[in-house]
């Protein structure tokens, strides 16, 4: 490896953020999941979790729409509801979920700097009852034209540039938020390429 790209994967390890994630839910279409993947990568979130219940699990993504943003993520993949929530509840202090309700929240009224987990649904029918139901909470991008959604890599980079925004202001991005041996292990893995 040369010594430019272990600067560079060090600098990108230093930025990555460990306390936010990304749970999909039964996204079919292969590239709106690359596309989310793409933003990830680009803010700093390492982990993502794919949650299929009504679908085959994923083999593959959108190559072209993730430019291999999969090989530098943690990609987390689950057909049960019951143990994809429990891994996440280990992990993050809060879940909240993309819904249209009377009780959602604007988006720029959360507080993004805790151990937070946003959960995106289907292209079609958005989160299911049973996840919301499981979740801490709903929350909306506010909206003012006819169409009152967005397609899912959309809202996914818009809630996550708001997460950035907050996370950058509270100092996230200044120090190393990656416990140490999950830093290590990630450094390994970049480093041989293997990820």
């Amino acid at each position: 490896m040369t010594p430019e790209r272990e600067e560079r994967i060090l600098q990108v390890l230093e930025k990555r953020q460990d306390d936010i994630t990304i749970v999909l839910e039964n996204v079919f279409d292969p590239h709106n999941i690359s596309a989310v993947m793409r933003t990830c990568d680009a803010i700093g979130v390492q982990d993502i979790y794919i949650l299929n219940t009504r679908i085959p699990a994923h083999k593959k993504w959108g190559a072209k729409s993730s430019s291999s943003a999969s090989e530098w993520l943690s990609i987390h993949q689950y057909t049960n509801v019951q143990q994809c929530l429990a891994d996440l509840r280990r992990k993050y202090d809060r879940i909240f979920t993309t819904h249209l309700s009377s009780d959602a929240v604007s988006l720029y009224d959360m507080d993004l700097t805790g151990r937070v987990a946003l959960v995106f649904g289907n292209e079609h029918a958005g989160v299911s009852e049973e996840i919301r139901a499981l979740c801490d909470g709903n929350f909306i991008i506010p909206q003012v034209g006819i169409i009152k959604s967005l397609n899912i890599s959309v809202a996914c980079a818009v809630s996550l540039y708001e997460a950035y925004r907050q996370k950058n202001g509270a100092g996230h991005y200044d120090q190393r938020r990656i416990p140490e041996q999950p830093y290590k292990d990630l450094l390994k893995k970049w480093s041989r390429g293997q990820l």
